[in-house]
């Protein structure tokens, strides 16, 4: 009998600060985010740290004395790890590193390594890399433990400086190599939308973790790789599908995320070229997340940096078998009834009415409102499709027997 491997959650511990742009909730929220990332990373959070500062520290990031107790809590628990929230110069991690002496991440590099454990193919793996380069060029010098005592003067000039060099040198030519591959294999995908002939192009954007994996495999009767994990899902997947009698095809993007490292946005462009070209975008949002309205405005900020804003896009609101609303006590008249108290048919009621056609409200998972959802889709393709070739004629999927 094989005895099955216990998993080992590296300790981590999270920082985060209030400013005049977050405030309290604000940094709850994006903690929560990252004890998430951190889960998914591989890690397990013993505690969180936050202080109130106007400005942050630009030698430690936070103050000397929330820094000491970080660090008695550092070296009383045996932590191997501690995350910011926000991202860090180099100068910072430097400093904070030989205080706290134990590996210290920001958000940023969180999200890279979450990004090198999910990359599948060759090409997802060569953008993820040359993220981390650009990354780590500016913050080398902190790699050098050796070089902690020089300082300058006589007898400490020397081979630091120059290994210090030959590494930006080496990094430098490597990120120039990734970035030639990675035009080789942009002309080669660039080939293969080519080859895709006239069919409409759909794709399924949206925030990390909302369900578009699950979506997809539901849709196109497929088998891509869904968790319950952030990024689970790096790799883009093409497939056709058929509604009724109309074929299409449908692509599953990467996830997005607030905060996303511009290392990644830059590398990950290429990818998002499925999103430009794409007829028809299905904004997905997870409606049971309680901030699901920011994930949208973040969603459709990178939206606008790829230049598809303006695209045909269908709300779909998924998770809805997991989203309860807060109730209010008929005897408590102090409580102020808020959007958190809002039930399914309040919200549909709302600015969600006004999106396109309507919002539609499903559950991927238990494949609720899915006759819905197709015969939606059907429509804006067919609408599509008929634009583009006005003889082709499609039956509406209520014409057909089975769609």
């Amino acid at each position: 009998m094989i005895e099955k491997k216990e998993i080992v959650y590296e300790k981590v511990v999270l920082i985060g600060v209030i400013h005049r742009e977050q405030d309290e909730i604000k940094v709850k929220e994006y903690l929560d985010e990252l004890e998430f990332l951190t889960y998914t990373a591989g890690g397990e959070v013993s505690k969180r740290f936050v202080q109130r500062i106007d400005v942050p520290n630009p030698k430690t990031y936070i103050g000397s004395g929330k820094l000491l107790e970080v660090e008695a809590y550092v070296a009383e628990n045996d932590i191997g790890t501690v995350v910011f929230d926000d991202e860090l110069s180099p100068g910072q991690q430097r400093n904070i590193e030989r205080e706290l002496r134990c590996k210290i991440l920001d958000r940023t590099s969180l999200i890279l390594d979450i990004f090198a454990q999910r990359a599948q193919t060759s090409y997802a793996r060569t953008q993820v890399e040359l993220a981390q380069y650009e990354y780590l060029l500016p913050r080398l010098t902190g790699l050098w433990t050796h070089l902690e005592r020089q300082k300058g003067g006589i007898g400490m000039r020397g081979p630091g400086e120059t290994e210090i060099e030959t590494d930006r040198r080496i990094v430098r030519d490597r990120i120039a190599l990734l970035k030639k591959k990675l035009l080789k294999i942009d002309r080669q995908m660039e080939t293969q939308r080519g080859n895709r002939g006239a069919l409409v192009r759909v794709a399924l954007v949206g925030y990390t973790n909302v369900g578009k994996s699950t979506l997809m495999n539901v849709i196109s009767k497929s088998e891509v790789f869904a968790e319950d994990k952030l990024f689970a899902t790096l790799d883009t997947t093409v497939r056709k599908v058929v509604i009724g009698n109309l074929p299409f095809l449908l692509t599953d993007t990467v996830g997005f995320i607030r905060k996303l490292p511009t290392q990644l946005v830059e590398s990950f462009k290429s990818t998002l070229d499925e999103v430009r070209e794409a007829d028809l975008l299905l904004h997905v949002v997870d409606i049971s997340h309680p901030t699901f309205e920011e994930h949208i405005e973040s969603v459709n900020k990178i939206l606008d940096e790829i230049d598809s804003a303006d695209k045909r896009t269908i709300m779909v609101f998924n998770k809805i078998d997991q989203y309860h609303h807060e109730t209010i006590d008929d005897d408590d008249l102090m409580t102020e009834r808020t959007q958190k108290h809002f039930t399914l048919e309040e919200w549909e009621k709302t600015w969600m009415q006004k999106v396109g056609d309507k919002a539609i409200f499903i559950s991927a998972l238990n494949k609720e409102n899915l006759d819905e959802f197709r015969k939606r889709v059907y429509d804006e393709v067919r609408d599509i499709h008929v634009t583009r070739f006005p003889y082709n004629n499609f039956l509406y999927p209520e014409q057909l027997d089975e769609y």
